[in-house]
């Protein structure tokens, strides 16, 4: 027997109150985890050492004392963790699964993309899949090239599957609670650098955005409109302070989630500063910038002035050395001086 389709909050009902007290953004996360455990009986959580040592980036720490026989070690093997998910949330339960690095997402690949992504599908809705694929991405972090990549558009690219990259502390934990309300399969990338980097309070569900899946503008312009998720929020936030002094006034839009998208946001931005650069750690060919550029060039032509510019990372590995590594990704001064050029225009 399955579990009756769990209804995800629509515009009018879905804030909440805010969590008081600051919190790192690995604690939001571990906050999030134990309220929907805490809330919800069918929740359990699972993955390489969160139990015992409450994984490696302490996400899990101190969870599995509360909930004892919910938040379960599992061997080194993606493929079966993720297959083992696949059946207790057709059975009713709603797992969420702690995957090391994203790196490591490779191995479950089959079981993500050929089952979890389709069997709702496939079964006409007789089934929910309410499955968190949790897993930390990004570099700054001097991992190298096997423990530091971005690999969302993979995943936002498959029907089926929903894609978030949190940059905040409070989407930390608002958007994890939410992705483990869906009823549809996530895959929940969040950032390795800000865990401890990144600190704030959790304020009130869906501050600033104007339903669950929606952007949110995070610096508001009238020359450029900056789109950026996950780290870079920050980076492209203080290039835009920076540029505010010469007179380039950008409005920085977080898209929160990859897939679905907030085209209606990003519309309505575009068409405030005509102008429009999109900005993603993830490698530049074939990511998921490209989607939104060739979007908006299809149907916000009317309103652009200028040429869309893309900034990424090139297609090359994530190197060890620290001054290889920030030449390579995205930063302030470089998304400074590309914002300058279009401009320009």
């Amino acid at each position: 027997m399955t579990r009756p389709p769990v209804s995800i909050p629509r515009p009018s009902s879905w804030k909440a109150d805010c969590v008081a007290g600051e919190l790192k953004y690995a604690e939001a996360i571990r906050r999030a985890l134990a309220d929907e455990l805490a809330s919800d009986p069918d929740v359990v959580v699972m993955g390489q050492e969160i139990e015992a040592l409450g994984g490696v980036f302490t996400a899990t720490q101190g969870l599995a004392e509360s909930f004892t026989g919910r938040v379960l070690d599992t061997p080194l093997a993606e493929s079966a963790t993720v297959g083992w998910a696949i059946g207790a949330a057709m059975a009713g339960l709603r797992p969420v699964v702690e995957i090391m690095f994203m790196d490591f997402i490779t191995t479950a690949m089959d079981q993500i993309v050929n089952g979890a992504a389709k069997l709702r599908y496939m079964s006409g809705g007789q089934v929910a899949l309410p499955i968190v694929i949790r897993t930390p991405s990004d570099g700054g972090t001097g991992h190298g090239p096997q423990h530091s990549q971005h690999l969302e558009t993979w995943f936002a690219h498959v029907p089926g599957l929903v894609v978030g990259m949190p940059s905040t502390v409070s989407d930390a934990y608002w958007m994890l609670r939410h992705s483990i309300q869906d009823d549809n399969p996530v895959v929940f990338v969040e950032s390795k650098y800000l865990y401890f980097r990144e600190s704030g309070e959790i304020g009130p569900e869906g501050s600033g955005v104007v339903h669950p899946y929606g952007a949110r503008i995070v610096r508001s312009g009238d020359s450029v409109t900056i789109v950026t998720a996950g780290r870079m929020v920050a980076e492209s936030l203080a290039a835009a302070e920076s540029l505010a002094a010469e007179g380039i006034d950008c409005e920085v839009m977080d898209l929160r989630f990859i897939w679905p998208y907030d085209r209606e946001a990003l519309a309505e931005s575009v068409a405030r500063t005509n102008r429009l650069i999109v900005v993603h750690e993830a490698v530049q060919d074939f990511g998921w910038g490209g989607e939104i550029c060739a979007w908006a060039a299809s149907e916000l032509f009317y309103s652009l002035d200028a040429p869309i510019r893309r900034l990424a990372t090139p297609r090359a590995p994530i190197p060890f050395a620290a001054h290889l590594e920030s030449a390579l990704v995205p930063n302030r001064a470089v998304i400074e001086s590309a914002v300058r050029d279009l401009a320009r225009h």
